[in-house]
């Protein structure tokens, strides 16, 4: 069990600090807003994947083992492709240009809105977490708690630090920023290659 718990808590440090339309959102909402506001954005993840979970393990529970495996392994590479994106943010060191609305709904809702409308839940979901949730659900119904239970305890806490850091972005400059997206990189490649060794492994029953 603590395997997935650790699994489902790295991953989503992994993802979290990945930047895509949400973590822009939320940053931009930290800048004009504050920390305390934006706070609660953080949450936002509890509401939008709901839907995003049920119709990828939809799909999922249907497949035959060695269609899941084949999945993994494509899940595998997928995670690789985005430790490689982070690995080259980190080496050019560009921190993504924020647009600050003062108009934007500084709500939980519409926070789940933007990451509902994000395509990375559907990608991690359907590649990595969605057979990882459903291969540990058959080990164990507490197996596939323990990772739900790690991924968005770490994504909550996660998306709430970088709320707190960016709203002081100006007393800690871009060095934070730096560190997150290198460390990303590192845990995205370590998950990549295992799900890849994981699922091939399963495929020729080694």
């Amino acid at each position: 069990m603590a395997a997935y718990l650790i699994f489902g808590a790295a991953y989503a440090f992994a993802a979290a600090v990945q930047p895509g339309p949400f973590l822009v959102y939320l940053i931009s909402q930290a800048l004009s807003a504050g920390w305390r506001r934006t706070l609660p954005m953080a949450l936002a993840p509890l509401l939008s994947d709901g839907p995003v979970i049920v119709l990828v393990l939809f799909v999922l529970s249907h497949l035959p083992t060695a269609a899941l495996d084949g999945v993994r392994c494509v899940g595998g590479v997928f995670v690789l492709v985005l430790a490689a994106r982070a690995f080259r943010s980190w080496r050019r060191s560009q921190d993504a240009e924020v647009e600050i609305t003062d108009t934007a709904r500084r709500s939980v809702l519409s926070a789940a809105l933007v990451n509902l409308l994000n395509p990375g839940p559907y990608l991690g979901w359907s590649l990595v977490l969605g057979p990882w949730l459903l291969k540990g659900w058959r080990e164990a119904p507490a197996h596939g708690i323990a990772l739900i239970v790690g991924f968005y305890g770490t994504m909550v806490l996660t998306l709430g630090g970088i709320i707190v850091l960016s709203a002081a972005a100006r007393r800690f400059g871009q060095r934070v920023g730096r560190a997150l997206v290198g460390a990303s990189a590192v845990a995205l490649a370590l998950f990549g290659g295992y799900q890849l060794w994981s699922g091939a492994a399963s495929l020729l029953g080694w």
